[in-house]
């Protein structure tokens, strides 16, 4: 998930030093690619034989990605930057305009941006909605507005956008992203059924939790750090969440295959399927946990990130983050 801020306004492209090497290779985009889940899908990508384009907002992020991509045995000729913000509709337009002019036609086309927030819906205001809307909800959908039309004139491609499961049963202190994701999914569900026929498809990704060390990642406001010491660890435990190097691939072999939905973790599959047929008792549940997670406190709405909490967490929290601090460190996330 991307967070970090732009360092341009512009779009700008590392070049493709041999391009000939493998420029009969597909070409994939992957929007928020620079670390976490979206540096692991990129990889996932190069793995299967793409030439991958990594597309985040920070060009020092970039950098270390597409260079930990090539130390890692990919060829530079195949490893390509972009600085794009997804929330920026003309700014979308004009990369994908640029990485389709140096690269060729894009094949794939990965949304993987976002950014978690963590708190109690009483200290959630409006500026965490919007600011969760304008990459997790308009980050698709500006990313579709400059790709599907190009695909769907050559009659081919494919498009995936990661959601989660909070993008199907709303998770108490996750408000504006779960708001988000519904909105994701919602445009995605309808993306793939307009493109029936076309030879171009759209996948709506809805993993449940991963230990992609994205806790460092996250931001949390309330009682900031009582709120990191759930969260951490729950995305961190091997029992409840899953692999993201797992998770990645299967995300990527589901893209190709042009599947419409790929749900990741057997927690998020049950609870699909349940909240599915009871949407009543999920949302009752979820009301149960979410007393039993820490109370608002008043006027604390203002974001901490994870890496600035992780270091003052207890003893036993530590412990309990080992795998998904290793995660962190292994995905380019920030570190505590």
């Amino acid at each position: 998930m991307e967070t970090s801020r732009s360092q341009s306004d512009h779009p700008v492209s590392l070049p493709n030093q041999n391009a000939s090497a493998s420029s009969e290779n597909p070409l994939a985009l992957v929007a928020g690619a620079s670390r976490g889940l979206g540096f692991l899908v990129a990889t996932a990508l190069a793995d299967a034989g793409h030439r991958v384009v990594l597309a985040s907002r920070s060009a020092d992020a970039l950098t270390k990605a597409a260079d930990t991509l090539v130390s890692h045995g990919h060829a530079r000729s195949a490893v390509s930057t972009i600085v794009m913000d997804v929330s920026d509709r003309d700014g979308v337009a004009r990369a994908v305009a640029q990485v389709e002019g140096e690269h060729g036609p894009i094949d794939v086309a990965i949304h993987v941006a976002g950014v978690i927030e963590v708190g109690p819906a009483e200290n959630t205001t409006h500026e965490h909605i919007e600011g969760a809307m304008s990459i997790m909800a308009w980050g698709p959908i500006n990313l579709s507005d400059a790709v599907i039309p190009g695909m769907r004139e050559r009659g081919r491609g494919r498009f995936g956008v990661v959601t989660s499961i909070g993008g199907l049963l709303s998770a108490p202190h996750l408000l504006a992203y779960s708001t988000a994701k519904f909105a994701a999914i919602g445009y995605t569900e309808g993306l793939a059924a307009s493109l029936a026929g076309t030879g171009v498809s759209a996948t709506v990704i809805a993993p449940g939790l991963m230990r992609t060390g994205s806790h460092t990642a996250a931001q949390f406001y309330g009682n900031a750090q009582a709120e990191y010491a759930w969260f951490a660890p729950a995305a961190s435990l091997p029992f409840v969440s899953m692999d993201a190097t797992k998770a990645a691939r299967r995300m990527v072999d589901g893209v190709l295959a042009g599947k419409p939905y790929v749900i990741l973790t057997p927690a998020a599959k049950l609870g699909a399927r349940v909240h599915g047929v009871m949407p009543g008792v999920t949302t009752r549940v979820m009301g149960l946990v979410g007393r039993a997670l820490p109370g608002p406190v008043p006027g604390a709405t203002t974001p901490v990130p994870g890496s600035k909490l992780a270091p003052r967490a207890g003893r036993f929290v530590k412990l309990l983050t080992t795998l998904g601090d290793r995660a962190s460190r292994s995905n380019l996330e920030p570190e505590g």
